[in-house]
């Protein structure tokens, strides 16, 4: 059977890749595919989630080594007879106990429960409080340690007994042809021990859901899709085991003047024609408090964009700051007073073309096109 490409394929990339052309290979294609690029493209979501799914496998040598040799039905549990069945395999952990010879990765015995599941919190915040930085509470409904047992999910002044069924390693091991293959014990869910009487709390689980108030710090120069890891925020582990991580993702609302792509800071400034003709001057205020002077030339173009070095969003986690880019627009005026109308007369009677090339160039090409 030839061997499972698809996550390959979805990146690009060959299957013998580095780990360095995986990262550059997703990075590029998440930013083509994400969602806040594709807004109601259903198509490009599916997209940004395959590829999600593809490069947290690869990026994991112990889950690609499985994804390499067993293709996705290492994460399906499709080995011949589904999940803790004849040839099946409980969970990841099973598949690189048979990899890599009974012990886990490196030889290592896995015993106990596994972690606690990691957690994502949506955060919208303001461009404003992405400019300077902020420090914010959340509240978070989550598992936590049970207090009464203290996690190990036994009644106060009770204590556990080693499991029968797997003689404490946690694991029942079984020959399957050729392979060894090691499952999760069903009995003790891997601990090792069993709880003879369980905390009246938490039922035996050692934790309980809580609403928890997390302070939050977000550095300057955040942009959308932002990652703030809040390491063992996440959910409790069960039976006492070590918590998950907790990650804010940061999406920016929308503002009333600027518009922003990296540390650039983009505006439209409509002005008159007269300041078009005659050049001259505007004020942007800025996110940091203080007003950028933007000089306009004389004979200025709607579309043209000036730039103001070092006005724009901070780096992140770094130095400096990007450019203000500010993109005129020149207004035509729509109520005109009758001494207006009348100076603009005088001003079209006095037009000889020299003061309009593009018009002048235009027409011309039109009278040699007529022949």
């Amino acid at each position: 059977m030839a061997a499972d490409t698809e996550f390959y394929d979805l990146l690009g990339v060959a299957s013998n890749a580095s780990d360095q052309e995986l990262k550059s290979a997703y990075r590029k294609k998440a930013m083509q595919y994400h969602p806040d690029r594709n807004p109601g493209d259903a198509e490009a979501e599916a997209k940004f989630k395959a590829l999600g799914e593809a490069y947290e496998c690869l990026k994991d040598p112990q889950k690609r080594a499985a994804y390499d040799q067993y293709g996705k039905a290492a994460f399906e549990g499709g080995m011949g007879g589904g999940p803790g069945g004849p040839g099946g395999f409980s969970d990841i952990g099973d598949i690189f106990d048979t990899i890599f010879g009974g012990g886990g990765f490196g030889g290592q015995q896995r015993r106990g429960p596994a972690r606690g599941a990691d957690l994502r919190y949506d955060m919208e915040i303001s461009l404003e409080d992405a400019f300077h930085g902020k420090s914010t509470e959340i509240d978070i409904d989550v598992s936590v340690v049970c207090d009464t047992c203290g996690g190990t999910g036994a009644e106060p002044g009770t204590s556990t007994r080693m499991c029968n069924l797997c003689s404490g390693t946690g694991k029942i091991r079984a020959q399957q042809g050729f392979f060894v293959v090691e499952r999760t014990c069903p009995n003790c869910h891997g601990r090792g021990e069993v709880i003879e009487s369980p905390c009246r709390t938490c039922g035996g689980e050692g934790r309980i859901d809580k609403t928890q108030t997390l302070k939050v710090d977000i550095p300057p120069g955040v942009d959308n899709g932002t990652r703030i890891r809040l390491s063992g925020k996440g959910e409790a582990g069960p039976h006492g085991a070590s918590p998950g991580d907790l990650y804010i993702f940061i999406h920016i609302a929308k503002h009333a003047l600027f518009e922003r792509e990296g540390t650039a800071l983009f505006t439209q400034v409509p002005i008159s024609i007269t300041t078009a003709a005659l050049g001259g001057e505007i004020r942007i205020p800025g996110l940091d408090g203080d007003e950028s002077v933007i000089r306009i030339p004389a004979g200025i173009q709607s579309g043209k964009q000036l730039h103001q070095r070092g006005a724009g969003m901070p780096v992140l986690q770094g130095r400096g700051r990007g450019d203000l880019v500010v993109q005129i627009d020149v207004e035509t005026p729509t109520r005109l007073s009758s001494r207006q109308k009348e100076l603009l007369r005088e001003f079209q009677e006095t037009e000889t073309g020299d003061e309009s090339p593009q018009s002048k160039g235009f027409f011309n090409r039109v009278k040699d096109f007529l022949g």
